[in-house]
């Protein structure tokens, strides 16, 4: 093969594994809900393997079976049947044979007799091989519950065997699961009622490595157990850092007593991933792609969860590891995982009502204090009549409402330069009055073409030249102008710049709108920005002229207004320059908060992106604004976002105060990013030209 052609096939193959999720630390977990016969294993092994087929085809890596599937939960004395037991360990053994075929590694509940004992298990089982049996540590027996009449409890056994079969297989408490192949992860597993207890066993378990976190569970359904199962497997995600799998009885079981809803759910970090709709007429399952990248990086950052581990843990952990090999599927496997277009906004119109809510209001709490601590009566701000000074006017008039003073303390200024239109200026003078605040106009248009002169500027000879000088000569003016203005009625400069704007570094530095004695919006994204100006114009707390100035802002280019429009009146456009916003935001997001590789940050993006009709879009989005992007787009942009977020440090490590916004993180040096401003991006390029298709 030439050289050309080897390099076209390795092209294709870094292709073809970028759109797999599997290249991206996900995990496809599938939790099942067979349908099931009572007391009939050969109908629970068809059942399963039919579930499992299903399961191999869709690429799932680890399928989760409901507790004692193979014999049926409420079966009570029935379990004692020597002739039952025999029929349930050949159903392995058919389970077992049937694997060799399946990708997916299968945990299915069964009764197993062991040393003159019977106990409740979870049988793992991968390729062909009985990879180990975990007993159910804890039995309840109260209630609807009988289940020490039956079986014995599992806790406490370690380092133990079990026969099945034939084959003496590793059997305990103590046993976590770790893929060696090309897709590694660690899972444990528990039975039903261990999670309900004060300390779950996979509580150690996550904190002995295990990610992955798998109950099998029978579960019978009464009013209001659904939302506690829910509670439950949320809370243990998160508090485990991990994922947490969940599978319930359904169809078939008997309805002597107790009735079954087939509950089967994916938590991971507290979040739901996916759950099966309840009361199913026959056997289903639900996939979720789990992120185990998240995962690892949370538990990276989360010190004191590895303090707790070490604490907890005895010396060497006390687990054993059982390894398997799970490799990446030969074919494609896409990422069925609802990646939120808009990390920063939420799709969901509860929630997003909800981060506006608190986004505002921590906004206008933070200054509120700074001007009660420093007795300063007069914030100072400058107004453009665009999105982000908008908000931050809307934030100082509530705050000193909240601290008791007039809003004519408040100094708003317009400050006119070369590029400045009529619409911006006369909206931010309609939002000045409308609010009722003191507002004066500072043309700095003289000013400009003074100093510019004096730097010999072509400009200051007539020259239409609109170079990075004349830019941050007009930028610099109006944030010296405002400092000035602060020392003269004793005042404190209110913070415009928002936070995309300083991880782009698109802020002109030291004297200008990189500086202020407070930012209101320092954590506040673009994003996110026109969502809260929406939110106060919506609230009834605003007259009709205010909410209507603010739609009409809204509408409004992002535009930094310091180059004059071209010869066909062409406004000059942020993002034309510096990229999107929209991904732009979505690249800073998880770069920042949690630390992933550019590819997989494409990746991600690809699948948010790609296709505009897909997925669920925040309310309020203009129709205009509900676009797609191309690989090709999304590679560019975020190459444009690397180079100029690690040049941009040196303006971060010296931003103002500002309160934190949201758990995507701020970039104050003193909080959530802290970094070398001589760092490079070189690391990251690379990646991202290795590993990232250009179309």
């Amino acid at each position: 093969m030439s050289l050309k052609a080897q390099d076209q096939t390795r092209r294709g193959q870094v292709v073809n594994a970028f759109y797999s999720l599997y290249s991206h630390e996900f995990l496809r977990v599938a939790t099942c809900v067979p349908a099931t016969e009572v007391a009939d294993p050969d109908f629970a092994v068809a059942e399963t393997l039919r579930l499992a087929e299903l399961g191999h085809a869709d690429g799932a890596g680890v399928m989760l079976f409901p507790e004692l599937g193979l014999s049926s939960y409420a079966i009570d004395d029935l379990l004692l049947q020597d002739a039952l037991l025999d029929a349930v360990e050949r159903a392995i053994g058919k389970i077992v044979e049937a694997s060799k075929d399946l990708y997916p590694v299968l945990a299915v509940g069964a009764p197993l007799r062991g040393d003159g004992r019977l106990y409740n298990t979870g049988v793992i089982i991968h390729r062909g091989k009985i990879l180990g049996v975990v007993p159910k540590a804890y039995l309840p027996n109260y209630r609807e519950f009988y289940e020490r009449r039956h079986f014995s409890p599992g806790a406490g056994v370690t380092d133990a065997t079990i026969s099945v079969g034939g084959h003496r297989v590793p059997f305990g408490v103590d046993l976590l699961f770790r893929s060696e192949g090309s897709v590694p992860f660690t899972f444990h597993v528990e039975v039903c009622e261990d999670f309900w207890v004060p300390l779950p066993p996979s509580t150690r378990a996550a904190m002995a490595g295990a990610e992955l976190l798998l109950n099998l569970s029978a579960s019978n359904i009464t009013i209001g157990k659904a939302e506690t199962r829910r509670m439950l497997c949320a809370s243990q995600s998160a508090r485990a850092v991990a994922a947490y799998a969940y599978s319930a009885a359904g169809p078939g079981e008997s309805t002597t007593d107790l009735a079954w809803d087939g509950h089967a759910a994916v938590y991971e970090y507290g979040d739901l991933l996916a759950e099966t709709e309840r009361f199913p007429t026959g056997g289903t399952f639900v996939t979720a792609d789990i992120d185990l990248g998240r995962l690892r990086q949370e538990r990276m950052r989360l010190n004191s969860f590895a303090d707790c581990a070490r604490q907890e843990l005895p010396q060497g952990h006390g687990y054993r590891k059982v390894g398997f090999t799970l490799d990446k599927p030969a074919d494609v496997v896409p990422l069925r995982r609802r990646i939120e277009r808009f990390p920063y906004v939420p799709s969901n119109p509860a929630r997003l009502r909800e981060d506006c809510y608190e986004a505002y209001n921590i906004q206008v709490q933070g200054l509120a204090k700074r001007l009660a601590a420093t007795g300063i009566k007069h914030p100072v701000i400058g107004v453009s009549g665009g999105l982000d000074s908008t908000q931050a006017l809307i934030v100082a008039a509530r705050a000193i409402d909240l601290i008791g003073e007039d809003r004519k303390n408040i100094r708003a200024y317009t400050l006119p330069g070369f590029a400045t239109s009529d619409s911006t200026k006369s909206n931010a003078w309609t939002l000045i009055n409308s609010l009722g605040v003191t507002g004066e106009e500072i043309d700095i248009r003289p000013a400009a073409r003074q100093m510019l002169a004096d730097l010999g500027h072509p400009f200051g000879a007539g020259e239409p030249v609109y170079d990075v000088t004349f830019e941050n000569v007009q930028a610099g003016l109006r944030t010296d102008y405002l400092f000035r203005l602060a020392n003269q009625v004793g005042g404190l400069v209110v913070g415009t710049g928002d936070l995309s704007e300083l991880g782009l570094g698109w802020c002109t530095y030291g004297v200008g709108d990189h500086m202020s004695h407070y930012n209101v919006n320092a954590s506040v994204s673009k994003t996110l920005i026109q969502h809260l100006i929406r939110f106060v114009a919506r609230s009834g707390d605003v007259t009709p002229e205010t909410a209507a100035v603010l739609e009409a802002i809204l509408a409004t280019e992002i535009s930094p207004e310091l180059v004059p429009p071209g010869e066909e009146g062409v406004l000059q456009s942020t993002q034309d320059i510096v990229g999107p916003y929209a991904l732009q935001d979505f690249n800073l997001f998880y770069l920042t908060r949690y630390g992933y590789r550019p590819s997989k940050i494409a990746f991600l993006s690809y699948n948010a992106w790609s296709d505009a009709e897909s997925g669920v879009w925040p309310q309020d989005i203009p129709e205009d604004q509900k676009r797609a992007y191309a690989m090709a787009d999304i590679r560019h942009w975020m190459e444009v976002f690397l180079r100029r977020f690690f040049n941009n440090q040196f303006k971060r490590s010296a931003a103002p105060n500002g309160p934190k916004i949201s758990s995507g993180g701020s970039l104050s040096p003193r909080g959530d990013w802290r970094a070398p401003s001589d760092a490079s991006a070189k690391v990251w390029l690379a990646e991202l030209r290795d590993n990232v298709p250009a179309e």
